[in-house]
């Protein structure tokens, strides 16, 4: 972890290779094109828009909830995450002082379904019971993680329609 890194020592997901650094103006480029793999297989199935305009809506939504995170969540960590120096996703976390709210957790494709993003979790669990927290997140209903979140012992707690709030209690 470099010196932008969070106070936690994250002994899994560092395991796993992952390092972490506080996001900058000059990545948000990057971010875009984290919050578009999001959305990919969403946006396969639109026929109405060309690829361009594809492009420009889901880089109008980026900015639409980068610009509403930094509102809503103004004391959070805002984090790239690196492995073998390369950025491979983003990671915004929330402590709040009854709980640690993960905004978002976002991996490129490629880095999907090898471990980091359960290790991460691990660890960002011990971080919160050892602070006797739980941890929330706004996980949608059809995101493929969303086995990992209940395998781990995330349970719905509210159903928000697209989205479940789902928490882990310490």
């Amino acid at each position: 972890m470099n010196d932008d890194s969070p106070p936690f020592c994250w002994s899994r997901a560092a395991q796993a290779g992952l390092t972490f650094r506080r996001i900058a103006d000059s990545d948000l480029p990057f971010l875009a094109r984290v919050y578009a793999a999001t959305r990919a297989e969403e946006m396969a199935v639109v026929t109405s828009m060309t690829g361009a305009q594809k492009a420009a809506f889901l880089d109008s939504q980026f900015h639409l909830q980068h610009a509403h995170y930094q509102k809503y969540y103004p004391d959070a960590d805002w984090l790239v995450m690196m492995r073998g120096g390369k950025d491979i996703g983003r990671l915004y976390i929330e402590r709040w002082p009854s709980q640690h709210r993960i905004i978002d957790i976002a991996f490129l494709p490629e880095h999907r379904g090898k471990g980091a993003g359960e290790a991460l979790l691990r660890d960002l669990m011990d971080e919160a019971a050892a602070a006797g927290k739980d941890v929330s997140i706004h996980v949608e209903k059809y995101n493929p993680a969303m086995r990992l979140y209940r395998r781990l012992g995330f349970v719905t707690e509210e159903d928000k329609g697209v989205y479940d709030l789902m928490r882990w209690k310490s």
